[in-house]
Order: structure tokens, then sequence, then C-alpha cells
């Protein structure tokens, strides 16, 4: 019986649960409006969570940290995707055409690696918000902890 009290106890309360999953949602919601690649209202998004909830719910905050740690990696991710399209381009351009025998491969693989960004950056959102609100850690993968 005492392990189901500390088990109430330790567990996070429905606010706070709303509050996590919020923070990844909201997150989610202000990438895909502003565009995948400019995926930094995503972090302001889970960082407008995080400023409200940080002195009261540690974990309503971690989640919020976790969702702008994400959204940061991916950002960069995406930012580095287009510096290497640019290069592609401006490889094809300067060697007038002849260069496209090695780009259009490369950028193929370029297309996948973005598309696989962004399906990563939806599937890996939806599952946190559903583990934030069943009261779960999550930790996304591919994620560099900058905050």
């Amino acid at each position: 019986m005492e392990a189901s009290l500390q088990t109430q106890i330790l567990s996070p309360s429905i606010s706070d649960r709303q509050w996590a999953a919020g923070a990844h949602v909201l997150a989610l919601t202000l990438a895909i409006l502003t565009a995948w690649l400019v995926g930094m209202a995503g972090v302001v998004g889970a960082g407008i969570v995080y400023f409200i909830k940080r002195d009261d719910s540690p974990f309503a905050a971690a989640h919020a940290r976790e969702a702008i740690n994400f959204n940061l990696s991916m950002l960069l991710y995406s930012a580095a995707a287009a510096v290497i399209a640019f290069l592609l381009v401006g490889a094809t351009v300067l060697t007038l055409g002849i260069g496209l025998i090695l780009t259009a491969p490369a950028g193929l693989v370029l297309i996948l690696a973005i598309c696989g960004i962004a399906v990563l950056w939806l599937v890996c959102s939806v599952i946190a918000a559903f583990k934030a609100w069943n009261g779960e850690h999550y930790r996304y993968p591919l994620t560099i902890r900058l905050f």
C-alpha cells in the first residue's frame, strides 16, 4: 500500500502533464506553421512553456527543455542540409552543368535526408507529447543537448 502512495506522490499532476504535452505540441505546431526549415518558432514555443513552468513543475520544465533541445537540433540539421544544397547547386553552376553527374545523386540523397528529418521531427514530437500526457519522461533521439 505504501508503494501506491509513493507512486501517487511522484507521478505528475494532470496539469503538469498537460503543460508538458503542450510544450511538444506547441513546438511542433509552430514549426509546421513557419515551415520546417525555420523551426526556430518551435524553440520559442517550447521556451515559453519552459519559462512559465520552470519553477512550478520540474516535470513540465524537463519536457519543455527536451523539446527546446530537439527543435534546436532539428534546426541545425536542416540548416546543414540547406548549406549542402547550396554548395551542390554552386558546384553544378560553376562546372557549367558537367558537375551534375556528381551533384545529382548527392542531391537525391540530400532530399531523402531532408524528408527523413521532417518525418523524425513529426513522429518524435507526437511520441513525446503522448509520453508527457501519460506522465512518462521522454528523450528525443539524435538530440544535441544545448540547453
